[in-house]
């Protein structure tokens, strides 16, 4: 069970996973060694999982964000997951979801162009319905 101080261990972390011990320490009361041991018990019970950055995609150049609803036409997924394999650059996130749809896919691409490439092979073992993140608010 977490304690009001773990939580706000995970929370300073999430902001800025780069914080030193010392820092966090001073954000949840506590010393730095108490701290890093707290981080510790946290990561070897599993609830810290890693620790990621966040990339600016668009600066990356990757302007276009695109989410995509699949509809799958047959049981066999599998050449849908294949095709997917070989667009790694553009893929973010492939979700298989209940619904409506099967899969939510998540993509990121650097023009309008190169998205529609994508779309031409991905309508060869999919249907789809596409929508384009305007704004993450």
């Amino acid at each position: 069970m977490l304690d009001h101080t773990d939580i706000q261990i995970l929370d300073e972390l999430s902001k800025n996973s780069r914080i030193t011990m010392k820092e966090l320490g001073e954000k949840v009361h506590l010393t730095g060694p108490a701290t890093a041991a707290r981080v510790a018990k946290l990561e070897d019970k599993g609830i810290i999982e890693g620790y990621t950055i966040k990339v600016d995609q668009v600066k990356m150049g990757y302007a276009v964000h695109a989410l995509i609803q699949i509809f799958t036409r047959h049981t066999n997924h599998q050449p849908y997951l294949s095709f997917l394999t070989t667009q790694e650059p553009y893929v973010v996130n492939n979700y298989k979801v209940s619904g409506d749809s099967c899969y939510i896919l998540e993509c990121r691409f650097p023009s309008n162009e190169i998205l529609d490439e994508f779309l031409t092979g991905l309508s060869h073992h999919v249907g789809y319905k596409l929508s384009i993140v305007i704004n993450k608010s």
